[in-house]
């Protein structure tokens, strides 16, 4: 009996922790959907200036956390592209269900076919069609860059799958 509410308890805690990152997820888009820019006026239509053309290929670097605040990895975001980067003592085999059948096989795979297809028909340029590469060492993962992603919605959905993948890839390692 104990051994069934022990396995039983196990199984609710892992279903709560899913439930939450789901919850990190929806709230993630709330807020990015929820946001309008405001119109200052006259200057806000004014022709760009050099310091904001610039201004116009983001950078930004993205925590990954778990549930329960460890930084895992984090995503570098440059013009264009992504790199995806374990953090120093986070050891994360890259031969794990989550990162090849979910974030290669189901999200990356795809939006690469999708843009095959797209520059075929002629409606994207060759050199703008998604690629991605994933270093390994040893079967730890060591980065995942993902070139030309795209646009916001692309760029959201691609961070909202890492995080997901990189939790998971966590719990299972930590499972061992």
């Amino acid at each position: 009996m104990k051994t069934f509410l022990e396995r039983r308890l196990k199984q609710q805690e892992e279903e709560v922790n899913y439930l939450r990152s789901f919850l990190e997820v929806v709230d993630t888009l709330l807020a990015e959907r929820s946001f309008r820019p405001v119109d200052i006026g006259p200057a806000a239509n004014a022709p760009p200036t050099k310091l904001q053309a610039s201004e116009k290929t983001p950078s930004d670097n993205v925590p990954i956390m778990t549930t329960d605040g460890v930084r895992i990895a984090s995503i570098a975001i440059e013009a264009n592209n992504l790199t995806v980067l374990p953090d120093p003592g986070i050891n994360l085999d890259s031969n794990s269900p989550p990162l090849r059948s979910f974030l290669l096989a189901k999200v990356l795979e795809p939006m690469q076919s999708k843009d095959k297809e797209a520059a075929t028909a002629g409606s994207l340029q060759p050199d703008n069609m998604l690629t991605y590469d994933v270093e390994q060492e040893e079967g730890h993962l060591k980065s995942i860059h993902v070139h030309n992603y795209g646009d916001d919605r692309r760029l959201l959905e691609l961070k909202n799958a890492i995080r997901w993948t990189f939790r998971r890839m966590y719990e299972k390692a930590g499972a061992k």
